[in-house]
């Protein structure tokens, strides 16, 4: 979680970058197959950072359910790598 659970529309917590570095590193160094998901104050504006920083997997609910056009939010996030 990128967020403090239970609470819908927290900001997203800035040490997740990090986390996430760190945990692309171990997965690296162990072989392993998992994939990173990132569940909580994903936007349009972070999700390039976390997707930089090993992101496989990105939950941005609260940006797309919120969005003037959700479709078309959608699809921007789709093409964020």
């Amino acid at each position: 979680m990128s967020v403090n659970p239970r609470i819908w529309g927290q900001r997203f917590i800035e040490h997740t970058y990090t986390k996430t570095r760190q945990l692309r590193q171990l997965i690296a160094e162990t072989g392993a197959t998992t994939r990173i998901e990132i569940d909580g104050g994903v936007t349009l504006q972070n999700a390039p950072l976390l997707c930089q920083a090993g992101a496989d997997v990105l939950v941005a609910g609260n940006t797309v359910f919120k969005a003037n056009n959700p479709e078309q939010c959608i699809a921007d996030l789709k093409t964020i790598q």
